[in-house]
């Protein structure tokens, strides 16, 4: 039980980055839908659930640990592999970037700190994180996930959500239209950054694989609502880099210090997934992984000046259709 919780809090911990954590994701891709994100976030919790469910199963049955060994075990063309592995890790090495990117508007946005500055300060802490591998991100995630889960239960309920959800119509669902590919987008390009995650947990998760499912959906399906429900009919967000610590800004600065301590840590659990997965299906030598971890880390610096809600906006569409093709591919048989 205990190396089940620990990957719930692994896989947790990858989704929720800067872009869920700080509002954007959950703004840009439901409530900008209104009462129609309700079903997208539905269906997107879903659709991530059974992506877990079937990526966990799998490679427990084929005894894989890496994203690799997972492609050269399907039965799935060389020149199809290729292409997987160019969009896994493509999409990984840019969510580090965003990561980073996010975590610099963060200290922007609140102190108007110098972003390559900040962006030092954490690649530095992510370099050290790397170098301990699955079992010390494993450790981080179970520290900090619980008190990010607390935090922004206790945001929603500060800004009474429960009036929110009574004033949302239902009426004016409709089961068609731009939300049904976007809350489809979404589930798949979180896809793409759990499968090398997942294939990691292999042994914190086996014969548990359901359980695991179930539980992270059910938690990830709650956080995004409650966060759907903080902005929902709240004006002025659209030119908002972190709308999130915008609104709790509104109820004074403890509660934007403790909401900020969600965006910061958040932004981290997902940049040391985002930059492990990328190290470990491109590395195959210790040598080789710190080689490569001195520069993406180095590299990201230069990233780290870009608009974080634009990197967002622009990426994520794009990779959450390359993610369907991937999972297609995968859990073929």
């Amino acid at each position: 039980m205990k190396n089940s919780i620990k990957a719930i809090f692994v896989i947790i911990g990858t989704i929720i980055g800067a872009g869920f954590a700080s509002g954007q994701e959950i703004y840009s891709f439901f409530n900008i839908y209104q009462e129609n994100g309700i079903l997208g976030i539905l269906i997107s919790s879903f659709l991530i659930g059974i992506s877990i469910y079937i990526i966990l199963k799998k490679s427990s049955e084929l005894k894989v640990n890496s994203y690799n060994e997972l492609l050269e075990k399907s039965a799935i063309s060389k020149n199809i592999k290729i292409i997987l592995k160019f969009i896994i890790n493509l999409f990984l090495l840019i969510s580090f970037y965003i990561m980073v990117a996010g975590f610099g508007a963060y200290f922007k946005q609140e102190f108007n700190i110098p972003n390559i500055l900040t962006a030092i300060i954490i690649l530095i802490i992510c370099y050290i994180t790397f170098m301990k591998n699955i079992e010390g991100i494993a450790k981080v995630n179970t520290i900090i996930i619980p008190v990010l889960i607390i935090i922004v239960i206790g945001l929603g309920i500060k800004c009474n959500i429960i009036s929110s959800i009574s004033k949302a119509s239902m009426a004016n669902m409709e089961v068609s239209g731009n939300w049904l590919i976007s809350s489809i987008e979404y589930a798949s390009y979180n896809t793409i950054l759990l499968v090398p995650i997942l294939l990691s947990l292999k042994n914190y998760a086996e014969k548990n694989e359901k359980k695991i499912s179930i539980i992270t959906t059910i938690i990830f399906f709650t956080l995004s609502i409650i966060i759907y429900f903080i902005m929902f009919n709240m004006e002025g967000l659209e030119n908002v880099e972190i709308p999130l610590v915008y609104i709790a800004n509104k109820f004074g600065s403890i509660y934007s210090i403790v909401y900020s301590i969600v965006v910061v840590s958040a932004i981290y659990t997902t940049m040391i997934s985002a930059g492990y997965g990328f190290l470990n299906n491109c590395t195959k030598t210790k040598k080789s992984y710190k080689l490569l971890a001195i520069i993406i880390c180095i590299s990201a610096v230069f990233i780290s000046n870009f608009s974080f809600a634009k990197l967002v906006n622009l990426t994520y569409p794009v990779f959450g259709l390359l993610g369907l093709i991937q999972l297609w591919f995968i859990v073929r048989k």
